[in-house]
């Protein structure tokens, strides 16, 4: 006793197909032909890989213990601090001011080489940079700048003291503080 089917009966499961995969259709349609392509997520900074721990590496640094802020961007130079120097601190401060509310969990350290940096410069120009004089820290850092980069960049450390970012010289401030933004954001650690 199977009953067929009317016109009537077979219109309405034609629509219920349709608002079931009417939108699968039309959301692979749109994938397909490029139209609804996620954009992706781009970084400017280079991931350092292997990741680093700085107080398994070089435990008895200075450097771990120099600031209480969680997250720590770096600027290495053993040269006396000319132009790029100052160029670099400056960006250091701007990325920091950047941050707005988060300004706080970013620590700011200067690992400078045997010539002392010019204090009074410093303090009335970049308040708040903590300056180290650590060799052994500074040859980790050498060591680990990529290849392809150019020297003369950033470095960021994560709360976990892990050294996992290296920011090139030709970023803009602007670039490295909406990674930073993005990292902050997402991190429960600090």
């Amino acid at each position: 006793m199977t009953k067929q089917l009317g016109k009537g009966g077979r219109l309405q499961i034609a629509i219920i197909a349709l608002v079931f995969f009417g939108p699968l259709i039309f959301a692979t349609w749109m994938y397909m032909s490029g139209q609804l392509r996620p954009t992706g997520r781009t970084n400017h900074g280079e991931l350092l890989t292997p990741i680093v721990n700085l107080a398994e590496t070089v435990g008895d640094s200075p450097f771990l213990s120099a600031t209480d802020a969680p997250w720590r961007l770096v600027y290495a130079n053993e040269a006396t601090c000319d132009d790029p120097c100052s160029e670099a601190l400056y960006r250091l401060r701007q990325i920091r001011l950047m941050l707005g509310k988060d300004m706080d969990r970013v620590g700011r350290v200067f690992l400078h080489g045997d010539s002392l940096p010019d204090k009074v410069f410093l303090n009335d120009q970049h308040r708040g940079l903590i300056t180290i004089n650590d060799r052994a820290l500074g040859a980790l850092l050498e060591e680990r700048l990529p290849k392809e980069v150019p020297p003369g960049g950033i470095y960021l450390v994560d709360p976990l003291d892990n050294l996992i970012m290296y920011f090139s010289p030709d970023v803009s401030p602007g670039d490295m503080a909406d990674d930073l933004k993005h990292l902050l954001e997402l991190s429960r650690i600090g």
